[in-house]
């Protein structure tokens, strides 16, 4: 299982963080607050006032000026700021064993690390389904897949054989279903026209936030979860959509993408 399920933010006093104990850690290997700044990735200014905040709270400098002498000069670390950094990384170790112990529980509860799993992709993609292959046709150039959503929809996607072949898919695998709001159409009256689009999902309209060109339109299915489309404002009025009312959301198979763990 990847260790990626459990994260922590490690702060001391709640404002010394990550950042500034790279910044005192690159200003013990180089000696210089210029090139500190630099390799922490903060500009000279805001690595300075990073430090003089944080020197103000201790009550003691936390740097010191050498000049000259056989060992030159340059900028070192107070024995406050050793103390401070000391701190951190046993800290930090002990943080790290402690997270690694909850991902070990984790392990030995199946059904909550496949919950947490689903749930940690970051992305843009209004919409993610969690669901299950339910059928493949593999063709020498693409594929189609068809996974099952618990809510009893289905979500058919098209992809190249080779990025079926990669995510390893097959009937039973559990996978992602990602469709950005973009791509998703609405319609409210068929008026006994068929669409060609493979998925087409009935809803009803349960929130319209609106912005100042368009607006995001969310569509609860029956099953409960909830689909969002990208509408412009004038489509919106133009379908006199309002909460309450039937809608289909209709989206292309290619317009699907699919995550699988590997």
């Amino acid at each position: 299982m990847g260790g990626n399920l459990i994260s922590a933010d490690l702060k001391l006093a709640g404002r010394l963080d990550a950042r500034f104990f790279a910044l005192i850690e690159a200003i013990e290997a180089t000696g210089s607050i210029n090139k500190a700044a630099r390799t922490a990735g903060l500009s000279y200014k805001g690595a300075w006032l990073m430090l003089e905040g944080a020197g103000n709270l201790a009550h003691a400098p936390l740097l010191e000026t050498a000049t000259g002498g056989a060992g030159g000069g340059g900028t070192r670390l107070t024995e406050a700021a050793r103390g401070l950094l000391g701190a951190w990384r046993t800290l930090q170790h002990e943080q790290r064993e402690f997270l690694r112990a909850q991902e070990a529980r984790l392990a030995e509860l199946p059904a909550l690390a496949g919950l947490l799993r689903r749930m940690s992709m970051k992305t843009t993609a209004r919409n993610q389904f969690a669901g299950v292959v339910e059928a493949l046709d593999l063709g020498p150039v693409s594929a189609t897949v068809t996974i099952a959503l618990k809510s009893g929809d289905r979500i058919v996607s098209t992809m190249t054989a080779d990025a079926a072949k990669r995510l390893k898919l097959k009937k039973g695998k559990e996978a992602l279903a990602l469709v950005k709001a973009s791509a998703v159409v609405l319609v409210t009256d068929f008026a006994g026209w068929q669409l060609s689009a493979r998925n087409q999902l009935a809803g009803t309209v349960s929130r319209i936030e609106r912005g100042a060109v368009s607006s995001l339109v969310a569509l609860t299915l029956p099953g409960g979860m909830t689909l969002s489309a990208s509408v412009t404002n004038e489509g919106v009025e133009s379908l006199d959509l309002k909460v309450g009312a039937a809608a289909t959301a209709v989206f292309k198979a290619y317009a699907v993408m699919v995550a699988a763990q590997p």
